[in-house]
């Protein structure tokens, strides 16, 4: 039988996000995103230990070429979906591996999305909130701070497994930004972690602070966007998509 061709899945953008195998939130925050929207979003999984800890998130190194090419030809832009493992592997590399399989694929990571999403907030004097225990904060400070983004205080929920990170609830979440708001001056909020969910409350929390409130797939969506060319303007609540 004869056939026709056309561009398949994805009028307005290719992606692909390589997803921890620990992470329970950024694929749903990402549909929640995309849904309706004339997009193709494909997911590898990356091995990934329980345990958030340098150590672990180093060991991602060793499997990002492969598991990106899990991913089919054709994508514009894929990410690494891991903020504190981008910073302890580093985005160039990851950049590397990941273009072993995609060479012609533009690349990024929620570390380096937060960054070009704070710049483009004009924001550089910001509260962190993470799930993290501190051998985890402490370098994504010094990257932050690297980049002329200083941290006027970081305040964490200490939690080392990734299973429990996917469960904090989004209201314990709004009080860590509310309370951190309240007791420190800065001109931004950054929620970590792609496996911390926050989509349901970002808009809230931003009218009740005053104050622009990004998450790491929040800001890790909006840059794949953003790279690709997409006009996402107003696709999601807060200030970072009037942008």
């Amino acid at each position: 039988m004869e056939y026709q061709l056309d561009q398949g899945f994805g009028g307005a953008g290719r992606f692909g996000l390589i997803v921890l195998s620990t992470d329970e939130s950024l694929e749903n925050e990402a549909r929640m995103l995309f849904a309706g929207r004339d997009l193709c979003l494909l997911h590898s999984r990356i091995p990934a230990q329980p345990d958030v800890t340098p150590k672990s998130l180093a060991s991602m190194e060793n499997h990002m070429t492969a598991t990106a090419e899990r991913l089919p030809r054709g994508l514009e832009v894929i990410g690494y979906g891991c903020t504190s493992g981008a910073t302890v592997i580093g985005p160039e590399r990851v950049a590397d591996l990941v273009r072993k399989a995609h060479p012609e694929a533009q690349v990024t990571n929620p570390m380096s999305s937060v960054i070009a999403a704070l710049k483009a907030l004009k924001s550089n004097n910001i509260a962190m909130i993470t799930p993290y225990v501190e051998s985890v904060n402490e370098p994504m400070i010094a990257a932050l701070n690297d980049t002329g983004i200083a941290v006027a205080r970081q305040e964490s929920f200490l939690e080392e497994d990734d299973y429990t990170v996917a469960r904090i609830a989004e209201s314990s979440t709004l009080e860590a930004i509310k309370n951190i708001a309240k007791t420190t001056d800065c001109d931004a909020i950054f929620v970590s972690c792609t496996n911390l969910r926050s989509f349901g409350i970002i808009e809230r929390a931003e009218a009740e602070t005053g104050l622009p409130v990004i998450s790491s797939n929040l800001a890790f969506l909006w840059h794949m966007l953003k790279l690709a060319g997409t006009d996402a303007r107003g696709w999601w609540p807060g200030r970072l998509f009037a942008q």
